[in-house]
Protein backbone atom coordinates (compact mmCIF):
# COMPACT_ATOMS: atom_id res chain seq x y z
CA UNK A 1 0.00 0.00 0.00
CA UNK A 2 1.71 3.48 -0.83
CA UNK A 3 2.76 5.77 1.76
CA UNK A 4 0.06 8.57 2.69
CA UNK A 5 -2.99 6.29 1.59
CA UNK A 6 -4.11 5.01 4.81
CA UNK A 7 -6.85 6.69 6.95
CA UNK A 8 -4.41 8.18 9.48
CA UNK A 9 -2.89 10.29 6.08
CA UNK A 10 -6.02 11.91 5.49
CA UNK A 11 -6.29 13.40 8.98
CA UNK A 12 -4.40 16.55 9.06
CA UNK A 13 -3.10 16.62 12.92
CA UNK A 14 -1.88 20.18 12.80
CA UNK A 15 -3.99 23.70 12.92
CA UNK A 16 -5.26 25.45 10.04
CA UNK A 17 -3.25 28.04 9.86
CA UNK A 18 -0.10 25.73 9.81
CA UNK A 19 -1.22 24.93 6.33
CA UNK A 20 -0.39 28.21 4.94
CA UNK A 21 2.32 29.80 6.88
CA UNK A 22 4.57 26.53 7.49
CA UNK A 23 6.94 25.51 4.22
CA UNK A 24 7.31 22.44 3.10
CA UNK A 25 9.86 20.50 2.10
CA UNK A 26 9.54 21.54 -1.25
CA UNK A 27 9.40 24.85 -0.97
CA UNK A 28 12.22 24.64 1.35
CA UNK A 29 14.73 22.82 -1.53
CA UNK A 30 13.09 25.99 -3.40
CA UNK A 31 14.65 28.78 -1.01
CA UNK A 32 17.62 26.96 -0.53
CA UNK A 33 18.52 26.45 -4.20
CA UNK A 34 17.13 30.73 -5.06
CA UNK A 35 19.66 31.64 -2.36
CA UNK A 36 22.67 29.41 -3.05
CA UNK A 37 22.37 30.67 -6.74
CA UNK A 38 21.72 34.21 -5.72
CA UNK A 39 23.44 34.86 -2.86
CA UNK A 40 26.83 33.07 -2.82
CA UNK A 41 29.95 32.58 -5.46
CA UNK A 42 27.17 30.80 -7.76
CA UNK A 43 25.75 33.65 -8.83
CA UNK A 44 28.69 34.31 -10.79
CA UNK A 45 29.27 30.55 -11.70
CA UNK A 46 25.95 31.40 -13.36
CA UNK A 47 27.36 33.49 -16.04
CA UNK A 48 30.18 31.28 -16.81
CA UNK A 49 28.99 31.19 -20.37
CA UNK A 50 29.59 34.07 -22.52
CA UNK A 51 27.11 33.34 -24.43
CA UNK A 52 24.77 35.37 -22.27
CA UNK A 53 26.22 38.43 -23.71
CA UNK A 54 24.84 37.83 -27.37
CA UNK A 55 21.55 36.95 -25.91
CA UNK A 56 21.02 39.95 -23.90
CA UNK A 57 22.37 42.48 -26.61
CA UNK A 58 19.92 40.75 -28.97
CA UNK A 59 17.52 41.12 -26.58
CA UNK A 60 17.91 44.55 -26.16
CA UNK A 61 17.91 45.11 -30.19
CA UNK A 62 14.55 43.72 -30.21
CA UNK A 63 13.18 45.89 -27.62
CA UNK A 64 14.70 48.75 -29.54
CA UNK A 65 14.07 48.39 -33.04
CA UNK A 66 10.55 46.48 -32.11
CA UNK A 67 11.34 43.15 -34.79
CA UNK A 68 13.57 40.19 -34.22
CA UNK A 69 16.57 40.08 -36.29
CA UNK A 70 16.64 38.32 -39.46
CA UNK A 71 20.50 38.98 -40.18
CA UNK A 72 23.54 39.04 -38.41
CA UNK A 73 24.29 42.35 -36.32
CA UNK A 74 27.51 41.34 -34.09
CA UNK A 75 29.95 39.89 -36.35
CA UNK A 76 32.29 41.45 -38.73
CA UNK A 77 32.45 38.19 -41.00
CA UNK A 78 28.72 37.60 -41.57
CA UNK A 79 27.31 40.87 -41.15
CA UNK A 80 24.34 40.90 -43.03
CA UNK A 81 24.00 37.39 -44.04
CA UNK A 82 21.10 35.31 -42.64
CA UNK A 83 20.81 34.62 -38.71
CA UNK A 84 18.35 32.62 -37.12
CA UNK A 85 17.74 34.23 -33.50
CA UNK A 86 15.81 31.38 -32.44
CA UNK A 87 15.51 32.10 -28.85
CA UNK A 88 14.11 35.46 -29.30
CA UNK A 89 11.45 35.50 -26.43
CA UNK A 90 14.20 34.51 -24.10
CA UNK A 91 16.74 36.88 -25.05
CA UNK A 92 14.05 40.13 -24.97
CA UNK A 93 13.42 38.90 -21.18
CA UNK A 94 17.07 38.50 -20.15
CA UNK A 95 17.54 41.78 -22.38
CA UNK A 96 15.36 44.09 -20.27
CA UNK A 97 16.62 42.63 -17.01
CA UNK A 98 20.33 43.55 -17.74
CA UNK A 99 18.63 47.09 -18.44
CA UNK A 100 16.47 47.21 -15.83
CA UNK A 101 18.54 45.66 -12.88
CA UNK A 102 22.10 44.25 -14.71
CA UNK A 103 23.20 41.15 -14.70
CA UNK A 104 22.10 40.81 -10.84
CA UNK A 105 18.26 40.92 -13.09
CA UNK A 106 20.02 37.87 -15.31
CA UNK A 107 21.11 35.62 -12.58
CA UNK A 108 17.99 36.41 -10.17
CA UNK A 109 15.81 34.85 -13.40
CA UNK A 110 18.28 32.12 -13.93
CA UNK A 111 18.21 31.11 -10.64
CA UNK A 112 14.43 31.34 -9.73
CA UNK A 113 13.79 29.18 -12.94
CA UNK A 114 16.30 26.74 -11.92
CA UNK A 115 14.90 26.56 -7.63
CA UNK A 116 11.12 25.85 -9.48
CA UNK A 117 12.35 23.17 -11.73
CA UNK A 118 13.70 20.99 -8.79
CA UNK A 119 11.48 22.40 -6.27
CA UNK A 120 8.35 21.43 -8.55
CA UNK A 121 9.90 18.36 -9.29
CA UNK A 122 10.49 17.18 -5.72
CA UNK A 123 6.66 17.85 -5.80
CA UNK A 124 5.91 15.96 -8.30
CA UNK A 125 7.81 12.65 -6.46
CA UNK A 126 5.79 13.19 -3.72
CA UNK A 127 2.20 13.14 -5.74
CA UNK A 128 3.13 9.90 -7.56
CA UNK A 129 3.78 8.21 -3.96
CA UNK A 130 7.79 8.39 -3.65
CA UNK A 131 8.19 8.28 -0.01
CA UNK A 132 9.58 11.79 1.58
CA UNK A 133 13.16 10.60 2.02
CA UNK A 134 13.85 8.81 -1.52
CA UNK A 135 12.27 11.87 -3.03
CA UNK A 136 14.65 14.04 -1.55
CA UNK A 137 17.45 11.93 -1.92
CA UNK A 138 16.68 11.96 -6.21
CA UNK A 139 16.32 15.38 -6.17
CA UNK A 140 19.48 16.31 -4.35
CA UNK A 141 21.59 14.21 -6.63
CA UNK A 142 19.75 15.32 -10.15
CA UNK A 143 20.52 18.77 -8.55
CA UNK A 144 24.12 17.74 -8.26
CA UNK A 145 24.23 16.26 -11.88
CA UNK A 146 22.82 19.22 -13.47
CA UNK A 147 25.31 21.86 -11.75
CA UNK A 148 27.75 21.58 -14.89
CA UNK A 149 24.95 23.91 -16.80
CA UNK A 150 23.76 25.64 -14.55
CA UNK A 151 24.33 28.29 -16.50
CA UNK A 152 22.26 31.89 -17.51
CA UNK A 153 21.21 30.65 -20.60
CA UNK A 154 17.78 29.28 -22.77
CA UNK A 155 18.08 25.84 -21.74
CA UNK A 156 17.16 25.82 -18.10
CA UNK A 157 13.78 27.28 -19.08
CA UNK A 158 13.83 23.86 -21.14
CA UNK A 159 14.07 21.97 -17.95
CA UNK A 160 11.13 23.97 -16.10
CA UNK A 161 8.85 23.14 -19.62
CA UNK A 162 10.32 19.49 -19.55
CA UNK A 163 8.69 18.92 -15.88
CA UNK A 164 5.76 20.68 -16.63
CA UNK A 165 5.38 18.15 -20.07
CA UNK A 166 5.51 15.21 -18.14
CA UNK A 167 3.07 16.58 -15.52
CA UNK A 168 0.71 17.08 -18.51
CA UNK A 169 1.17 13.70 -20.11
CA UNK A 170 1.48 11.87 -16.91
CA UNK A 171 -1.46 12.97 -15.00
CA UNK A 172 -3.92 13.23 -17.57
CA UNK A 173 -3.51 9.19 -17.73
CA UNK A 174 -6.46 7.37 -16.60
CA UNK A 175 -3.74 4.58 -16.42
CA UNK A 176 -1.63 5.99 -13.49
CA UNK A 177 0.63 3.79 -11.32
CA UNK A 178 0.56 4.30 -7.54
CA UNK A 179 -3.23 5.51 -7.59
CA UNK A 180 -1.81 8.72 -8.64
CA UNK A 181 -4.65 11.46 -8.74
CA UNK A 182 -5.64 12.01 -12.67
CA UNK A 183 -5.80 15.69 -14.10
CA UNK A 184 -9.07 16.93 -15.91
CA UNK A 185 -9.32 15.89 -19.49
CA UNK A 186 -8.48 18.92 -20.78
CA UNK A 187 -5.19 19.08 -19.14
CA UNK A 188 -3.35 17.45 -22.55
CA UNK A 189 -4.73 20.86 -24.15
CA UNK A 190 -1.94 22.82 -22.12
CA UNK A 191 0.70 21.39 -24.39
CA UNK A 192 -0.48 23.19 -27.64
CA UNK A 193 0.16 26.80 -25.83
CA UNK A 194 3.35 25.22 -23.59
CA UNK A 195 4.53 24.35 -27.15
CA UNK A 196 3.88 28.33 -28.65
CA UNK A 197 6.27 29.38 -25.73
CA UNK A 198 8.94 26.79 -25.87
CA UNK A 199 9.76 27.04 -29.52
CA UNK A 200 9.98 30.61 -29.12
CA UNK A 201 12.81 30.17 -26.26
CA UNK A 202 14.92 27.27 -27.06
CA UNK A 203 15.30 24.16 -29.12
CA UNK A 204 14.47 21.76 -26.76
CA UNK A 205 11.04 21.66 -27.84
CA UNK A 206 11.77 18.74 -29.42
CA UNK A 207 11.95 16.53 -25.83
CA UNK A 208 7.77 17.54 -25.89
CA UNK A 209 8.13 15.79 -28.79
CA UNK A 210 9.90 12.69 -27.65
CA UNK A 211 7.81 12.01 -25.03
CA UNK A 212 4.53 12.29 -26.67
CA UNK A 213 5.14 9.72 -29.29
CA UNK A 214 6.47 7.30 -26.32
CA UNK A 215 3.09 7.98 -24.41
CA UNK A 216 1.43 7.40 -28.05
CA UNK A 217 3.05 4.05 -28.50
CA UNK A 218 2.32 3.16 -24.88
CA UNK A 219 -1.54 3.87 -25.59
CA UNK A 220 -1.62 2.11 -28.72
CA UNK A 221 0.62 -0.61 -27.29
CA UNK A 222 -1.68 -1.00 -24.51
CA UNK A 223 -4.66 -1.11 -27.21
CA UNK A 224 -2.75 -3.43 -28.87
CA UNK A 225 -2.43 -5.88 -25.87
CA UNK A 226 -5.61 -5.95 -23.91
CA UNK A 227 -8.53 -8.79 -24.81
CA UNK A 228 -11.65 -8.37 -25.43
CA UNK A 229 -12.84 -11.67 -23.32
CA UNK A 230 -14.18 -10.25 -19.92
CA UNK A 231 -15.87 -6.71 -19.42
CA UNK A 232 -12.67 -4.63 -17.56
CA UNK A 233 -10.17 -5.24 -20.98
CA UNK A 234 -12.94 -4.23 -23.21
CA UNK A 235 -13.60 -0.94 -21.06
CA UNK A 236 -9.64 -0.35 -20.85
CA UNK A 237 -9.12 -1.00 -24.36
CA UNK A 238 -12.03 1.44 -25.34
CA UNK A 239 -10.23 3.80 -22.65
CA UNK A 240 -6.94 2.94 -24.62
CA UNK A 241 -7.88 3.65 -28.32
CA UNK A 242 -9.48 7.29 -27.18
CA UNK A 243 -6.19 8.05 -25.07
CA UNK A 244 -4.12 7.14 -28.02
CA UNK A 245 -6.54 9.05 -30.61
CA UNK A 246 -6.48 12.36 -28.13
CA UNK A 247 -2.42 12.34 -28.28
CA UNK A 248 -2.64 11.71 -31.71
CA UNK A 249 -4.57 15.02 -31.95
CA UNK A 250 -2.50 16.89 -29.37
CA UNK A 251 0.19 16.15 -30.78
CA UNK A 252 -0.81 17.07 -34.24
CA UNK A 253 -1.88 20.53 -33.18
CA UNK A 254 1.58 20.99 -31.41
CA UNK A 255 3.38 20.03 -34.24
CA UNK A 256 1.14 23.19 -35.98
CA UNK A 257 1.36 25.52 -33.23
CA UNK A 258 5.41 25.35 -33.59
CA UNK A 259 5.28 26.91 -36.93
CA UNK A 260 3.99 29.95 -34.49
CA UNK A 261 7.44 31.57 -34.75
CA UNK A 262 9.35 34.45 -36.45
CA UNK A 263 10.64 31.87 -39.47
CA UNK A 264 7.84 29.13 -39.62
CA UNK A 265 8.82 26.07 -40.82
CA UNK A 266 12.51 27.17 -42.30
CA UNK A 267 13.11 27.05 -38.34
CA UNK A 268 12.36 23.35 -37.66
CA UNK A 269 14.79 22.88 -41.25
CA UNK A 270 17.65 25.22 -39.61
CA UNK A 271 17.65 23.07 -36.23
CA UNK A 272 17.14 19.74 -38.41
CA UNK A 273 20.58 20.71 -40.38
CA UNK A 274 22.15 21.96 -37.24
CA UNK A 275 21.69 18.78 -35.23
CA UNK A 276 22.36 16.20 -38.27
CA UNK A 277 25.83 17.77 -38.82
CA UNK A 278 28.24 15.44 -37.28
CA UNK A 279 30.93 17.73 -37.61
CA UNK A 280 29.16 20.16 -35.62
CA UNK A 281 28.11 17.42 -32.95
CA UNK A 282 31.96 16.14 -32.57
CA UNK A 283 33.22 18.87 -32.03
CA UNK A 284 31.15 21.18 -29.99
CA UNK A 285 31.96 20.53 -26.18
CA UNK A 286 28.77 20.18 -24.80
CA UNK A 287 27.18 17.69 -27.39
CA UNK A 288 30.31 15.20 -26.43
CA UNK A 289 29.42 12.77 -24.40
CA UNK A 290 30.09 12.73 -20.82
CA UNK A 291 33.38 12.34 -18.71
CA UNK A 292 32.35 10.73 -15.85
CA UNK A 293 35.55 11.75 -13.70
CA UNK A 294 33.55 15.22 -12.92
CA UNK A 295 31.47 14.92 -9.60
CA UNK A 296 28.01 16.26 -11.71
CA UNK A 297 28.74 13.49 -13.88
CA UNK A 298 29.28 10.87 -11.15
CA UNK A 299 26.16 11.35 -9.61
CA UNK A 300 24.01 11.18 -13.30
CA UNK A 301 26.18 7.59 -12.95
CA UNK A 302 24.37 7.16 -9.58
CA UNK A 303 21.32 7.66 -10.92
CA UNK A 304 22.18 5.31 -13.80
CA UNK A 305 22.72 2.56 -11.06
CA UNK A 306 19.57 3.46 -9.00
CA UNK A 307 17.51 2.91 -12.58
CA UNK A 308 19.29 -0.48 -12.74
CA UNK A 309 18.59 -1.54 -9.49
CA UNK A 310 14.76 -0.72 -10.06
CA UNK A 311 14.87 -2.60 -13.74
CA UNK A 312 16.20 -5.55 -11.62
CA UNK A 313 13.98 -5.30 -8.91
CA UNK A 314 10.70 -4.78 -11.86
CA UNK A 315 11.94 -7.77 -13.36
CA UNK A 316 12.18 -10.10 -9.96
CA UNK A 317 8.48 -9.36 -9.32
CA UNK A 318 7.26 -9.79 -12.83
CA UNK A 319 3.81 -8.69 -11.18
CA UNK A 320 1.02 -7.81 -13.71
CA UNK A 321 -0.83 -5.15 -11.02
CA UNK A 322 0.54 -1.83 -13.42
CA UNK A 323 -1.12 -1.36 -16.58
CA UNK A 324 0.35 -2.56 -19.59
CA UNK A 325 0.91 1.50 -20.93
CA UNK A 326 2.35 2.42 -17.52
CA UNK A 327 5.46 -0.01 -17.87
CA UNK A 328 6.06 0.60 -21.52
CA UNK A 329 5.77 3.92 -21.37
CA UNK A 330 8.13 4.14 -17.98
CA UNK A 331 10.27 1.86 -20.16
CA UNK A 332 10.63 3.80 -22.77
CA UNK A 333 11.25 7.06 -21.08
CA UNK A 334 14.13 5.40 -19.15
CA UNK A 335 15.51 4.19 -22.59
CA UNK A 336 15.21 7.83 -23.94
CA UNK A 337 16.62 9.51 -20.73
CA UNK A 338 19.68 7.48 -20.66
CA UNK A 339 20.49 7.42 -24.24
CA UNK A 340 19.67 11.35 -24.46
CA UNK A 341 22.22 11.74 -21.37
CA UNK A 342 24.99 9.42 -22.69
CA UNK A 343 25.04 10.79 -25.85
CA UNK A 344 25.84 14.42 -25.23
CA UNK A 345 26.65 16.16 -21.50
CA UNK A 346 24.26 18.85 -21.86
CA UNK A 347 20.75 16.21 -22.22
CA UNK A 348 22.12 15.26 -18.71
CA UNK A 349 19.94 17.55 -16.78
CA UNK A 350 17.22 17.04 -18.58
CA UNK A 351 17.60 12.91 -18.61
CA UNK A 352 18.26 13.43 -14.78
CA UNK A 353 15.02 14.58 -14.14
CA UNK A 354 13.30 12.46 -16.54
CA UNK A 355 14.75 9.34 -14.29
CA UNK A 356 13.73 10.34 -11.22
CA UNK A 357 10.49 11.77 -11.73
CA UNK A 358 10.27 7.54 -13.38
CA UNK A 359 12.43 5.94 -11.09
CA UNK A 360 11.13 7.75 -8.09
CA UNK A 361 7.53 5.82 -7.59
CA UNK A 362 9.42 2.56 -8.05
CA UNK A 363 12.07 2.74 -6.04
CA UNK A 364 10.16 4.12 -3.23
CA UNK A 365 8.16 0.64 -3.48
CA UNK A 366 11.50 -1.74 -3.75
CA UNK A 367 12.32 0.12 -0.34
CA UNK A 368 9.27 -0.67 1.33
CA UNK A 369 9.45 -4.35 -0.20
CA UNK A 370 12.91 -5.14 1.39
CA UNK A 371 11.61 -3.24 4.71
CA UNK A 372 8.80 -5.49 5.13
CA UNK A 373 10.75 -7.59 4.63
CA UNK A 374 13.32 -7.23 7.28
CA UNK A 375 10.33 -6.22 9.59
CA UNK A 376 8.87 -9.84 9.14
CA UNK A 377 12.22 -11.26 10.45
CA UNK A 378 12.92 -8.90 13.03
CA UNK A 379 12.31 -10.62 16.22
CA UNK A 380 12.41 -7.84 18.33
CA UNK A 381 9.40 -5.62 16.79
CA UNK A 382 10.63 -2.40 19.29
CA UNK A 383 13.82 -1.86 18.49
CA UNK A 384 14.47 1.24 16.66
CA UNK A 385 14.48 0.38 13.19
CA UNK A 386 10.93 -0.06 13.46
CA UNK A 387 10.02 3.89 13.84
CA UNK A 388 11.77 4.79 10.18
CA UNK A 389 8.49 3.67 8.46
CA UNK A 390 6.21 5.48 10.89
CA UNK A 391 8.43 9.07 10.14
CA UNK A 392 8.09 8.73 6.50
CA UNK A 393 4.42 8.42 6.87
CA UNK A 394 4.57 11.75 9.42
CA UNK A 395 6.71 13.66 7.06
CA UNK A 396 4.41 12.30 4.10
CA UNK A 397 1.22 13.28 5.65
CA UNK A 398 2.92 17.07 6.96
CA UNK A 399 4.05 17.52 3.24
CA UNK A 400 0.87 16.84 1.53
CA UNK A 401 -1.12 18.94 3.87
CA UNK A 402 1.12 22.08 3.34
CA UNK A 403 0.35 24.26 0.29
CA UNK A 404 0.51 28.17 1.11
CA UNK A 405 3.67 28.37 -0.41
CA UNK A 406 3.73 31.89 0.97
CA UNK A 407 7.52 31.49 1.95
CA UNK A 408 9.09 30.72 -1.65
CA UNK A 409 6.71 34.45 -2.76
CA UNK A 410 8.35 36.29 -0.07
CA UNK A 411 11.86 34.97 -1.38
CA UNK A 412 10.98 35.56 -5.33
CA UNK A 413 9.95 39.52 -3.86
CA UNK A 414 12.63 40.04 -1.45
CA UNK A 415 14.98 38.67 -4.58
CA UNK A 416 13.95 40.59 -6.79
CA UNK A 417 13.59 43.43 -4.95
CA UNK A 418 17.23 43.10 -3.97
CA UNK A 419 18.18 42.78 -7.84
CA UNK A 420 16.36 45.90 -9.09
CA UNK A 421 18.07 47.83 -5.95
CA UNK A 422 21.80 47.06 -7.24
CA UNK A 423 21.62 43.87 -5.10
CA UNK A 424 21.64 45.57 -1.85
CA UNK A 425 19.43 45.39 0.68
CA UNK A 426 18.87 49.04 1.87
CA UNK A 427 22.20 50.10 2.32
CA UNK A 428 24.01 46.43 3.04
CA UNK A 429 25.37 45.05 -0.54
CA UNK A 430 24.10 41.17 -0.49
CA UNK A 431 25.12 40.29 -4.39
CA UNK A 432 26.99 41.47 -7.54
CA UNK A 433 26.47 39.44 -10.37
CA UNK A 434 29.64 39.51 -12.88
CA UNK A 435 31.68 38.03 -15.41
CA UNK A 436 34.40 35.93 -13.60
CA UNK A 437 37.87 37.96 -13.72
CA UNK A 438 39.59 34.13 -13.52
CA UNK A 439 37.45 33.27 -16.56
CA UNK A 440 37.17 36.01 -18.90
CA UNK A 441 39.10 38.59 -20.77
CA UNK A 442 37.95 41.29 -18.65
CA UNK A 443 41.08 43.31 -18.26
CA UNK A 444 42.04 43.07 -22.14
CA UNK A 445 38.38 43.93 -22.95
CA UNK A 446 38.69 46.92 -20.57
CA UNK A 447 42.49 48.12 -22.01
CA UNK A 448 40.62 47.76 -25.80
CA UNK A 449 37.84 49.76 -24.80
CA UNK A 450 39.38 52.61 -23.52
CA UNK A 451 41.47 53.22 -26.24
CA UNK A 452 38.43 52.82 -28.58
CA UNK A 453 39.78 50.23 -31.14
CA UNK A 454 37.38 49.65 -34.25
CA UNK A 455 37.87 46.42 -34.89
CA UNK A 456 37.57 43.50 -35.83
CA UNK A 457 38.88 41.59 -33.01
CA UNK A 458 39.74 38.03 -33.04
CA UNK A 459 38.98 36.08 -29.85
CA UNK A 460 38.22 32.33 -28.85
CA UNK A 461 34.43 31.24 -29.96
CA UNK A 462 33.88 30.62 -26.13
CA UNK A 463 35.11 34.42 -25.61
CA UNK A 464 32.81 36.03 -28.20
CA UNK A 465 29.96 36.40 -26.77
CA UNK A 466 31.66 38.41 -23.59
CA UNK A 467 32.88 40.66 -26.31
CA UNK A 468 29.49 41.43 -27.55
CA UNK A 469 28.14 42.53 -24.28
CA UNK A 470 30.52 44.50 -23.75
CA UNK A 471 31.77 46.14 -27.24
CA UNK A 472 28.77 46.31 -28.66
CA UNK A 473 27.68 48.06 -30.95
CA UNK A 474 30.82 50.56 -31.62
CA UNK A 475 32.95 47.44 -32.18
CA UNK A 476 32.35 43.59 -33.54
CA UNK A 477 34.34 40.29 -33.23
CA UNK A 478 35.53 37.60 -35.39
CA UNK A 479 33.96 34.58 -34.57
CA UNK A 480 31.40 33.97 -30.96
CA UNK A 481 30.04 30.27 -30.07
CA UNK A 482 26.83 30.71 -32.31
CA UNK A 483 28.34 27.29 -33.92
CA UNK A 484 24.66 27.32 -36.13
CA UNK A 485 25.23 30.21 -37.55
CA UNK A 486 28.67 30.07 -38.95
CA UNK A 487 28.66 26.60 -40.11
CA UNK A 488 31.25 23.80 -40.86
CA UNK A 489 33.65 25.28 -43.44
CA UNK A 490 34.20 28.82 -41.39
CA UNK A 491 35.09 26.75 -38.08
CA UNK A 492 36.97 24.10 -39.35
CA UNK A 493 39.05 27.57 -41.08
CA UNK A 494 38.96 29.14 -37.22
CA UNK A 495 40.20 25.97 -35.86
CA UNK A 496 42.75 25.28 -38.19
CA UNK A 497 44.32 29.19 -37.05
CA UNK A 498 43.47 28.34 -33.38
CA UNK A 499 45.05 24.83 -32.95
CA UNK A 500 48.19 26.68 -35.46
CA UNK A 501 47.66 24.48 -38.27
CA UNK A 502 49.39 25.09 -41.57
CA UNK A 503 48.25 27.95 -43.04
CA UNK A 504 46.82 29.06 -39.96
CA UNK A 505 47.22 32.72 -40.93
CA UNK A 506 44.47 32.78 -43.87
CA UNK A 507 42.04 33.25 -41.56
CA UNK A 508 43.24 36.07 -39.74
CA UNK A 509 43.96 37.98 -43.45
CA UNK A 510 41.09 36.90 -45.14
CA UNK A 511 38.42 38.24 -42.22
CA UNK A 512 40.95 41.74 -41.80
CA UNK A 513 41.14 41.08 -38.18
CA UNK A 514 42.78 44.17 -36.32
CA UNK A 515 42.81 43.18 -32.99
CA UNK A 516 43.58 39.53 -31.34
CA UNK A 517 42.83 38.88 -27.91
CA UNK A 518 43.63 34.93 -26.75
CA UNK A 519 44.21 32.81 -23.83
CA UNK A 520 47.24 34.03 -22.61
CA UNK A 521 49.33 30.48 -22.80
CA UNK A 522 47.59 29.31 -25.89
CA UNK A 523 49.39 28.33 -28.53
CA UNK A 524 48.10 30.97 -30.86
CA UNK A 525 49.39 33.74 -28.57
CA UNK A 526 52.83 31.95 -28.38
CA UNK A 527 53.24 31.83 -31.91
CA UNK A 528 51.77 35.61 -32.21
CA UNK A 529 54.82 36.18 -29.84
CA UNK A 530 57.02 35.35 -32.60
CA UNK A 531 55.47 36.96 -35.62
CA UNK A 532 56.52 40.47 -37.02
CA UNK A 533 53.26 41.05 -38.15
CA UNK A 534 51.47 41.00 -34.52
CA UNK A 535 52.86 43.24 -31.30
CA UNK A 536 52.00 42.64 -28.01
CA UNK A 537 49.69 45.24 -26.39
CA UNK A 538 48.43 43.58 -23.50
CA UNK A 539 48.72 40.75 -21.26
CA UNK A 540 47.53 39.68 -18.20
CA UNK A 541 47.07 35.90 -15.94
CA UNK A 542 44.06 35.38 -18.37
CA UNK A 543 44.53 36.82 -21.65
CA UNK A 544 46.96 38.32 -23.90
CA UNK A 545 45.79 40.83 -26.42
CA UNK A 546 47.91 41.75 -29.78
CA UNK A 547 47.46 44.54 -32.35
CA UNK A 548 48.32 44.36 -36.16
CA UNK A 549 51.74 45.64 -36.77
CA UNK A 550 50.83 48.77 -39.36
CA UNK A 551 53.18 48.71 -42.51
CA UNK A 552 54.58 51.62 -43.78
CA UNK A 553 51.64 52.16 -45.88
CA UNK A 554 49.01 51.68 -43.52
CA UNK A 555 51.28 54.10 -40.83
CA UNK A 556 51.11 57.17 -43.85
CA UNK A 557 47.59 56.59 -44.34
CA UNK A 558 47.10 55.92 -40.56
CA UNK A 559 44.42 53.48 -41.70
CA UNK A 560 44.86 51.29 -38.31
CA UNK A 561 44.85 53.18 -35.03
CA UNK A 562 47.88 52.67 -33.04
CA UNK A 563 47.10 51.50 -29.03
Amino acid sequence: MTIGSTSSAKRNPHPAWTQWLLPSIGDLIFIALLGLLAYSALSVRLLGDAGIGWHIRTGQLILATHTIPRVDPFSSTMAGQPWFAWEWLYDALVGWLDRAAGLNGVVFFTASIIALTFSWAFRLLMRRGTNFLVALILVLLATSASMIHFLARPHVVSWLLTVACFWILESSDKQQPNGGKRAPSWSLWLLPPLLVVWVNVHGGFLVAFALLGIYWLSAVWRWFRLTEDRFEPVLQKIRAGKRARDLALVGIVSALTTLINPYGWRLHLHIYRYLSNRFLMDHIDEFQSPNFHGVAQKCFAVLLMLTLIVVAAKSRQASPVQPIGVQSSEALIVLFAVYSGLYASRNIPVSALLLILVIGPQLSNALETFAATLSKRRIDSSSPGAASPHFLQRMQVIESSLYGHIWPIVAILLTCWIAFHAGKLGTKPLTNAHFDTKRFPVGAVSYLEQRNVQGPIFTPDFWGGYLIYRLYPRTKVVIDDRHDFYGEQFLKSYLRTMHVEPAWKDFLDQHDVRYIVVPKDSALANILLETPAWQSIYSDNVASAFAQTPTPVQESGKSVPRP
